[in-house]
């Protein structure tokens, strides 16, 4: 059993539908449902009425739930002071940022702060926007770094967070050029040749994106899904090998454009994604010292450089 199926039985018992509470912990519906059975496995007894609407919970549902609020609370306090007894650990700032931007993003941003924050002493944690977002959530970082596509909003509340914007990113498809210096796959295909597709794992963040993308494209793109994976360095790497198209974030693919090891492949098929920095307020829980002063300093350079 795993302690974010009792969150999600939580949010479930709270919000009384499963939509709802899905957008809330950032999965689809059809995932947020398997978990929630997979807890009703674990439990040897149904937790929810489904044939109600408001979803109810069953009995049993109301005991695991009253039980589960307490674990849930003693899981963290106990890591609050667990995380009490590293000092060292008060003058580091720790940041969620998802994989791509960890590699891609991260380091470069960090060194143009120098001037105007001076130097921190950082902690990065690399995970999915979904894993990074409930760090956040749980108090288990920071600051979160992540995309923010339209389409595909963070759902935070900003009664409780509050958010910077740190710049913009352009979604598209890349592959392996020809001996020509021509993408060997472009869109848009044909039905009887689609594109070898090197896509997100369902589920993955940029893969909604991706997703939203075609659905909204004037003209039927053609591909054939051929591989997944929920990171986009790993779809890079497939893609400079020629096994299909990708769509990749521009500063994922930068030096490989460059080099002309990657080209377009894709004309003006396009999505444009924000990049965000996001911190709890400091009135919602005492903020580290060094936190609020990179915030302080951060959003001070960020007002200069936007009247440049």
């Amino acid at each position: 059993m795993e302690t974010k199926w009792l969150e999600d039985f939580v949010s479930l018992a709270e919000t009384r539908s499963f939509s709802r509470s899905a957008q809330l912990r950032h999965v689809t519906q059809p995932a947020f449902s398997r978990r929630i059975q997979s807890l009703e496995a674990w439990a040897g007894t149904d937790l929810v009425d489904r044939s109600s609407y408001p979803t109810r919970l069953t009995p049993a549902g109301q005991t695991l739930y009253e039980q589960s609020l307490d674990m849930l609370q003693a899981l963290q306090s106990t890591r609050a002071m667990l995380r009490a007894h590293t000092a060292a650990a008060q003058d580091v700032i720790e940041f969620a940022v998802p994989h791509t931007l960890a590699f891609t993003f991260f380091p470069s941003w960090l060194s143009g702060l120098r001037a105007s924050c001076g130097p921190i002493k950082s902690r990065l944690i690399a995970l999915n926007v979904h894993d990074a977002v409930m760090r956040l959530a749980e108090g288990s970082c920071d600051l979160l770094i992540s995309y923010h596509h339209t389409a595909q909003p963070i759902q935070l509340d900003a009664e409780r967070y509050e958010m910077l914007p740190l710049g913009a990113e352009v979604l598209s498809p890349y592959a392996r050029p020809d001996a020509l210096g021509a993408p060997l796959f472009a869109l848009p295909g044909s039905v009887s040749q689609p594109l070898p597709y090197l896509a997100y794992a369902p589920g993955a963040y940029l893969g909604r994106a991706v997703d939203q993308m075609l659905k909204q494209s004037r003209s039927p793109v053609h591909l054939d899904r051929i591989y997944e994976t929920d990171m986009a360095e790993g779809l890079k790497a497939m893609a400079l090998e020629g096994h299909g198209i990708a769509f990749l974030p521009a500063s994922a693919v930068r030096k490989e454009v460059r080099a002309k090891k990657l080209v377009p492949a894709g004309g003006e098929l396009e999505t444009a994604l924000d990049i965000r920095i996001y911190r709890e307020r400091p009135t919602a829980r005492k903020a580290k010292g060094p936190v609020e002063k990179f915030w302080s300093d951060l959003q001070a350079h960020l007002e200069r450089a936007a009247a440049r």
